[in-house]
Formats: C-alpha cells, structure tokens, sequence
C-alpha cells in the first residue's frame, strides 16, 4: 500500500503522524511524509489512504484546501475534530518513526494524559478527560545514540497522582535529562514540593538554548493565586526571569486594552516574560501588540507611538 502523511500545520513533530508511520512500515507499506495540502510535482501518482493532521484553529483555510485535494482523506487533530484519534485506526501502538522528521534529534513525547481544569477555550479535558499517568521518561528517550533532552507533551504534568510524578521527576535526576515542558506548567496549582522539584532538574526550553518553564495568567481574577506561584517557584530557586507566561488575549469580551496592559504591566515589573497570545486572529490590533512584546521592542518603544507606526502601515 502507498501512504501519504500530511502534517497540516505546527513546528513540533507529529507523534500521531510518527505513530501511522511506524505502523504503516512495520507491514510493507510505502509511506510518503510531506506539509504540504497540495499534491507535489514529484510525489506518487495516487495513494491507497492519504491522512491529514492539523492542531490550530487558524489553519482552517488550509484545511479547506487539503479537503479538496484528497476528498477521501482521513483527517485528524483538534482543529479537525476531537472524535478521530490515531488509536481508533491502528489500536494501541506505542512506536514513533523519527525517520520523517529527519534533522529533529530530541525526544518527545507524554509522561500524562488529561488536565485537571476545564477552560473553555482549550479541548484537552473533552479530548482527553482527566489526568492519567501513560509513559516513563525511559519509555519516551529515542536511547542511546541520542541526546538526552526529551520534550514533554504533558498538559498537565503534576495532575497525575503525586507518587507518579515524584517518579518521573527522580528518572529525570537519575538518567541526567534536560527537559522541555513544552505545553506549560499551571503556576496556580503548583506547591511547594512541586517547586522544590523542577528546581531540582534541568529544564530548558523547547530548543534546549536556555533555562526556560512556560506558564500561563489569562484571567485577571487569578492575579493573586498566580504571584503566589511565581512567588514559591522563586522560593525554591527558579528566578522569574525563567518563566515564559502566556496571556490569552482577545478571548474575553469584556477585556479591555486597560486590563490587558494591566496584566502586561504586573508581570514586566514582576520580571518573568510575558508572551501574548492573540484568540482573535482577525485583530490586526492584538497581532500588532503581540509582535511589539514578543520582538521585545517594549523595553525601548512606547506601546502607543509602536501602535500608531503599526496602524499606519496598515
């Protein structure tokens, strides 16, 4: 059988499409791995089953394309649909092929499953219910021969059960991993035993260049119990200057440019790294705040003589 791979959007490698690839090979069948919605001029004529994987809601124009390519195609991913899983095709299949993702040289993959909140604009607890320990760091390290620096999926690392976590953390310390939390740590349900944890492994960011955790204050309402985190993580060790927080903006109707700059405004003298994250895709004025903090131009240029240079070119 022939195969086509698609993988519709993100930067990370696809464990889904890895898991379909491995499976494929492992019963004579010839897999085609590409990005790209359209057919390539140098690809098979035709394909027995041809798949198609997007995560962001924002790929939807692309989506849309790749539907009229490959009518037929089975289709997967939360921008897709939250039914479809690769488990429902091929079972339980706990391989990855690293082949298609030829110059990716980490580890990746999910210690748990689930979350412990609900929020409304994320699909982990109906795609993925609640908190479930799934794989040891052992089990996600591609062995020797490679580095080892494992980028974690986890959602929620330290809603699994406090003994399967603890495990996890010591494999971490005992194999000598850096690793990459890369889906974020939620600073409002961190402890200080789970603080005194990451303090005690090396934890990097996602291309392992620098000491990095990712987090999250979207709602201003949870100002106090988020500096409450960011307040014992610094406790045990780990300086705010560390800390990548993600502010979801545009999400809320009721947000204003006041409360959001206010959000902003703590977290800069706070001293952690605020990253916008625009709900909104279609606010060119959200976009242009997004790019004037993550450029970092906010330590230098006023946010209203940047917003008006942005409105003009516009």
């Amino acid at each position: 059988m022939k195969i086509r791979l698609t993988q519709l959007d993100g930067k990370l490698p696809n464990l889904a499409l890895m898991k379909l690839a491995h499976w494929h090979r492992a019963k004579g069948d010839q897999v085609y791995f590409t990005r790209h919605a359209r057919r390539d001029l140098f690809e098979p004529a035709d394909y027995d089953v041809v798949y198609g994987s997007a995560i962001f809601k924002t790929s939807a124009p692309v989506i849309d394309t790749f539907r009229k390519e490959w009518p037929a195609a089975v289709m997967g991913g939360t921008a897709i649909n939250l039914e479809t899983t690769v488990e429902q095709i091929i079972g339980e299949h706990e391989h990855y092929d690293y082949s298609i993702y030829p110059g990716y040289e980490f580890s990746l993959g999910f210690t748990q499953r689930g979350c412990r909140l609900n929020c409304g604009f994320c699909v982990v607890p109906k795609k993925e219910g609640r908190p479930r320990p799934v794989n040891r760091i052992a089990d996600i390290w591609r062995g020797e021969g490679h580095p080892k620096k494992v980028v974690l999926l986890d959602n929620d690392f330290f809603g699994q059960p406090r003994e399967e976590w603890r495990a996890r953390i010591k494999e971490i310390q005992d194999g000598d991993f850096r690793v990459a939390f890369n889906q974020g740590l939620n600073v409002r349900l961190l402890d200080p035993e789970a603080c005194a944890a990451l303090a005690s492994i090396e934890y990097r960011d996602d291309q392992f260049q620098r000491r990095r955790l990712y987090t999250a204050w979207d709602n201003l309402k949870d100002e106090a119990i988020f500096f409450k985190g960011v307040d014992m993580l610094e406790l045990a060790g780990i300086p705010p200057r560390h800390l990548m927080v993600y502010m979801l903006i545009g999400y809320d109707p009721s947000e204003t440019w006041e409360r959001m700059r206010y959000r902003f405004d703590k977290m800069v003298a706070r001293g952690v790294l605020p990253y916008p994250m625009v709900y909104d895709a279609s606010r060119r004025d959200l976009k242009a705040f997004q790019r004037w903090v993550v450029t970092g131009l906010y330590r230098a240029v006023p946010w209203e003589q940047y917003r008006g240079k942005a409105e003009a070119a516009a």
